[in-house]
């Protein structure tokens, strides 16, 4: 099952806050928390779960209602990116989410390799018609 990237980064912060409360983390070299706020976190998780809803049945949907789905997700995103005055994702996050876009549409029965082919993009392109982030 595709690991949301607010699970990497949730898990990313306990892991700084337990390196710092055991004194193996300079407090200067910790920025997770900072990265990675629970606003953040949220409003991303809820972009996420609309994503995780839209899927059910995603295999036997056409490609328009595929794309459908995309967008809507990459726009969400792009909107908790623009709250964050356009810093929310950087190279990092912008690839763990686009890959948990991916996966996720793979496991719901969707050919991503296909479908991207049919629209003339690239295999990792399913969300750059639409992505500010």
């Amino acid at each position: 099952m595709a690991e949301r990237p607010t699970t990497v980064w949730r898990e990313g912060i306990a892991e700084e806050a337990d390196e710092l409360a055991a004194g193996t983390l300079d407090p200067e070299c910790g920025c997770m928390a900072e990265l990675f706020p629970e606003h953040l976190l949220t409003a991303t998780d809820a972009a996420l779960d609309a994503f995780e809803r839209d899927l059910v049945g995603a295999g036997q949907m056409d490609d328009v209602r595929v794309l459908g789905v995309v967008e809507r997700v990459v726009l969400a995103l792009n909107a908790v990116d623009e709250a964050h005055k356009g810093q929310a994702f950087e190279t990092d996050e912008r690839e763990l989410l686009c890959d948990y876009i991916d996966q996720s549409l793979t496991e719901h029965g969707v050919d991503v390799i296909a479908l991207t082919s049919r629209h003339g993009l690239g295999k990792y392109q399913i969300t750059n018609k639409w992505r500010k982030w």
